[in-house]
């Protein structure tokens, strides 16, 4: 029998945090007009940025959902939803915090050891620790069952040799959580055997080398481990459970509103640019917007769900696949616009922020699991595979 609900039910007041947003959307405007920014596309993965995170901080504004006894907030899922949302919507460098913030302290609160959560969280919440994942490898694609990075028992810790790839702000971080193989792959059981590692990015043996974009820029990065020392007390969780961890961080990084928030920035002046008659709309930008709107209602219902402690996994593959798709449409909208109909446009924000979309544009689908990945995971949910 299938099943009918995949998203869980919306929040009860969706007006509770307009007060937190209009605190919010007043600094992005006292930034805006200091120039502290310039909005961007994609921000939360290519607007590194300490100086703004450390402004962030300062405001409570990071690990607001960290309880206070490790440093953080104590805030609700949905408070740090609102604040994220209105931080990506006007296009703002949150690239330096956001993996820590989002996914690194979450996985902490739940399995880390009381030693680690008092190490890593106060920093994270202060904007001093930054973090990257490392999950994917070369040949894997999106199937992290085939993850060959190997962790071999040593006296105190683990030896680990291995590839990274792919990995957002390695040269940065300080440190990332790696899923690595610490028994031989079981062919009847792929899922056993893994494990997750804290590995500081500036131990001996990692080398971190920069994978250049076809646009130049630099955010990815292929991180190899040559004989790596982890101490024991790096070890996240319980040895052979990295699968269970892993799915389970799954739900906050597949469904923020940066799965669908990521060209917002663009969307907004291509409004402004229609209003103003430098280019002509049509019915499409309607249909865009819609479709933004739906797609809050459908993050903040999964935000929701994180707050109560109810999975969400699902749901959060449905958002970002829903997601990532407009975000593309969006970029391929205001480019055929641009180029259609642009009358007397220079190199403006508005064109600034086109380049920009239709270079990360490939990236929007493949990142945080493929739609095939996605697509398999909400039909499993709806009883349909």
């Amino acid at each position: 029998m299938s099943k009918t609900r995949l998203i869980p039910p919306a929040v009860d007041d969706p007006s509770e945090y307009d007060a937190l947003r209009a605190e919010v959307r007043g600094f992005l405007r006292e930034c805006l007009d200091d120039a502290v920014f310039t909005p961007g596309v994609d921000t939360w993965l290519t607007g590194w940025n300490p100086a703004f995170t450390r402004l962030l901080a300062e405001r409570g504004w990071i690990g607001m959902a960290i309880p206070t006894e490790y440093g953080g907030h104590g805030r609700s899922h949905l408070e740090r939803f609102a604040v994220t949302e209105e931080l990506l919507a006007a296009g703002a460098p949150v690239a330096a915090h956001w993996i820590a913030d989002r996914q690194i302290a979450p996985s902490l609160l739940k399995f880390g050891t009381e030693q680690q959560k008092h190490r890593f969280l106060p920093a994270i919440t202060r904007g001093e620790c930054f973090f990257g994942i490392g999950m994917s490898e070369p040949d894997s694609g999106s199937d992290l069952a085939s993850v060959r990075t190997k962790a071999v028992r040593v006296e105190g810790g683990w030896r680990v040799t291995g590839t990274k790839v792919w990995t957002s702000g390695a040269h940065r971080a300080d440190a990332f959580i790696a899923l690595v193989r610490t028994s031989p792959k079981d062919p009847d059981a792929r899922h056993a055997g893994l494990s997750q590692l804290i590995i500081e990015l500036r131990s001996p043996g990692v080398d971190i080398r920069p994978i250049i974009s076809m646009g130049g820029s630099h955010h990815f990065n292929e991180v190899i481990l040559e004989d790596v020392f982890v101490p024991d007390e790096m070890v996240l969780g319980r040895i052979g459970d990295g699968w269970r961890q892993v799915t389970s961080e799954l739900a906050y990084e597949r469904s923020g509103p940066e799965r669908f928030l990521s060209t917002f920035a663009l969307l907004a002046e291509t409004v402004e640019q229609v209003r103003t008659e430098r280019i002509r709309g049509d019915g499409d930008l309607g249909r865009l917007t819609a479709r933004i709107a739906g797609l809050h209602q459908m993050s903040s219902a999964v935000a929701g769900a994180l707050h109560r402690g109810e999975p969400a996994d699902s749901a959060a593959a449905a958002v970002k696949l829903l997601g990532t798709a407009t975000e593309g449409d969006i970029a391929d909208y205001a480019d055929v616009l641009m180029n259609r109909d642009a009358r007397g446009l220079d190199a403006d924000l508005f064109t600034g922020l086109v380049d920009q979309a239709i270079v990360q544009r490939p990236g929007f689908t493949l990142r945080g699991g493929t739609n095939e990945i996605l697509e398999g995971v909400v039909a499993r949910e709806l009883g349909l595979r």
